[in-house]
């Protein structure tokens, strides 16, 4: 199906048709030519010779989004071709050129993505090329989601998929899904409050409870690890005063390292071993 932009109803079917039939024949003269060309030193020759955006938007008698749609198409064939190695190279130009030509044509990215992780095995150009996205079309959450995706996944980047996360969820329409892979993200990251704040506004607005649990149990976590964080803190404190470890944690309120000692979110107290001065949560939160 062709895809239509403003400007370009005036415009009757037959020359549109007429338009289509010429360029897809220059295009593909044009790669059967170039694909000849064997020169050593000059690999993916019909990748380099394509023009740049701005050219073709002035090649392409207003129908910018059909010229897109056929780099697209070819470019979705070259890099079918597994015998040429060289190709990732042209990646981020050819996704370009689509962008330049109809900056909302939204597959051209995600899919350019795609071919950067797994094919290519270079998540920082997928990066670029979903920026690239984000750049072209500031207010869909989809690019930032997929970017924060691929932080996680490839990269065990937390930082980096807490920011993508974050951009993606303020975003009309977002998925909730992407405020709780914020909030997991923000945890990891020791992001301590934020997670809270994330994760207590996802339970105090879910409406199923299997999410309203998973929440749950998530406050438990980032409390806990608050909480003993605090905890720690004021053992440390404890033995550089007096050089030893507190038998319990009670000796820290009477020596006026706290003033109360916290509970975690069933009420219970936090587990103390005074021959390391570990202090743990007394339940996993999955198994509550």
């Amino acid at each position: 199906m062709i895809r239509t932009v403003p400007g370009e109803k005036g415009l009757s079917r037959v020359f549109l048709t007429a338009l289509l039939i010429v360029s897809a024949a220059g295009f593909i003269g044009m790669k059967l030519k170039l694909e000849g060309f064997t020169r050593p030193g000059a690999p993916g020759s019909s990748a380099i010779y394509l023009p740049s955006g701005r050219t073709l938007r002035l090649a392409s008698f207003g129908y910018r989004s059909v010229l897109a749609d056929m780099i697209y198409l070819w470019s979705i064939q070259y890099y079918s071709e597994t015998d040429r190695p060289e190709r990732y190279r042209n990646l981020e130009r050819i996704i370009t050129t689509i962008a330049d030509l109809d900056s909302h044509y939204e597959d051209p990215f995600l899919t350019g993505a795609l071919i950067a992780v797994y094919e290519a095995r270079d998540t920082d150009l997928a990066f670029k090329i979903l920026d690239l996205g984000m750049t072209k079309n500031p207010r869909e959450w989809l690019f930032p989601f997929e970017a924060g995706h691929y932080a996680l996944l490839f990269k065990k980047d937390y930082d980096l998929a807490r920011k993508y996360f974050e951009r993606a969820m303020t975003l009309p329409d977002a998925p909730a899904i992407a405020r709780r892979l914020y909030a997991d993200a923000a945890f990891r990251t020791q992001n301590l409050d934020s997670a809270w704040t994330t994760w207590l506004d996802v339970y105090q607005t879910a409406t199923d409870e299997r999410i309203k649990k998973i929440a749950s149990n998530h406050l438990y976590q980032v409390k806990a690890a608050m909480d003993t964080t605090r905890l720690a803190a004021a053992v440390r404190d404890y033995k550089n005063k007096y050089h030893r470890l507190p038998m319990n944690l009670g000796q820290l309120i009477r020596s006026g390292f706290l003033s109360h000692l916290p509970k975690d979110m069933d009420g219970q107290d936090y587990l103390y071993d005074p021959r390391t001065g570990e202090v743990k949560a007394a339940t996993i939160p999955w198994k509550r």
